[in-house]
């Protein structure tokens, strides 16, 4: 069986150095807030060009905890795309904002022409998803921002280390929110988030809501470091040794990229000549393919032929969030073309830094005799 992707070859790899990381920061007695935190959100924040960066427990928490930092009250709009995780929606809802989706151009990313025509009154920030590791197209986002003086949140969770002109996603907005999920870029052990900023004064702010509203960085505050809340916050801990996992993980971060851009080539090269409608291409972006996504309107019937020669598949994602009942009641009257297009259509391939090109070129052989088959 080739799965979609597999944490076992890697953790094989690395096993005895994760149980050294396990052991050495079990002795040192600190679960949370200690030494590895500290030098992974140093190296994490210097890595991504930011000024400020805290670790956070999930990347839904990353990008809640910024949407209360901007102090959004009831009623308040926040603008992102039609295609996206729920994680990003349930964010805004949470943080008592209102979410309004505009729909993807066919790279599956916000299209950024419909943006002006959302926005009202209400509107206070943007949330542009950096979808299957590709870049938004910043210059027109930011351009919007500057023009109505709206904050954005850079949604990075599967973009990590990709960049639009040569910057680093996450380093445009107010914040970049980015997600440590075990499948994602840099993946973790568990669950985990990071929020990068360059304004000191927002950096404070959510350092103080990651934990109950207390003061770790204003010396002054006569409360600073005390059992008290300044502002209402929550709980949201990156433990010590998912920390540290992470550390290690990061100095290797540019070899997963280069070797998830090497498949990405050889799919490109090999899948070329079907019917499959590819990735897109964008000289100004510099794309990490968290995700391989390709189209085609028989998905269903390509995905089961696959699954048949035991290599697994995954659609991300299969229903557009306002199509969901969970939501319905800020969409009723949502008609996302797209969006809904492509959620019948798309399926992403196996991609993940320990998977071999013998087995891509395995998929490749299978996936060119399905789609001969289908267009005969």
């Amino acid at each position: 069986m080739i799965n979609f992707w597999s944490f076992e070859e890697e953790y094989r790899k690395y096993k005895p150095v994760f149980n050294r990381i396990i052991n050495n920061t079990l002795k040192k007695g600190l679960i949370f807030f200690g030494p590895n935190l500290n030098q992974f959100e140093k190296k994490f924040t210097k890595k991504y060009k930011s000024k400020f960066g805290i670790a956070v427990r999930s990347g839904t928490d990353a990008l809640m905890i910024s949407l209360m930092a901007l102090n959004l009250k009831k009623g308040d709009e926040v603008i992102t795309a039609s295609n996206t995780a729920i994680p990003t929606i349930s964010a805004i809802v949470n943080s008592g904002a209102k979410p309004v989706l505009v729909d993807i151009k066919k790279d599956y990313l916000l299209d950024t022409s419909k943006i002006e025509k959302k926005i009202t009154k209400k509107t206070k920030v943007i949330i542009p998803v950096h979808l299957y590791g590709q870049s938004c197209d910043m210059d027109e986002i930011m351009r919007i921002s500057k023009k109505y003086k709206l904050n954005i949140i850079e949604d990075c969770a599967q973009a990590q280390g990709a960049k639009y002109k040569n910057k680093f996603v996450g380093t445009f907005g107010s914040f970049g929110c980015f997600s440590f999920y075990p499948t994602k870029v840099l993946g973790g052990y568990s669950d985990g988030g990071f929020i990068l900023t360059n304004n000191f004064k927002l950096y404070s702010l959510v350092k103080k809501i990651r934990f109950y509203g207390i003061d770790t960085v204003n010396k002054k505050n006569k409360f600073y470091n005390k059992y008290y809340s300044n502002v209402h916050g929550l709980n949201s801990r990156l433990d010590e040794i998912n920390s540290k996992i992470l550390d290690f993980k990061l100095d290797k971060i540019d070899n997963f990229i280069s070797r998830r851009r090497t498949i990405a080539k050889l799919y490109d090269k090999e899948l070329k000549n079907t019917n499959l409608i590819l990735p897109t291409k964008n000289k100004d972006k510099f794309d990490v393919y968290h995700l391989y996504t390709v189209f085609h309107k028989k998905r269903n019937l390509i995905v089961n032929k696959l699954l048949q020669q035991k290599i697994k598949t995954r659609v991300i994602y299969p229903f557009p969030i306002h199509k969901m009942k969970g939501y319905s009641t800020f969409f009723k009257k949502d008609k996302h073309m797209i969006s809904e297009i492509a959620s019948k259509g798309i399926f992403s391939l196996p991609l993940y830094p320990e998977l071999s090109l013998k087995k891509v070129k395995i998929i490749c052989i299978a996936l060119k005799k399905i789609m001969k088959n289908i267009n005969a």
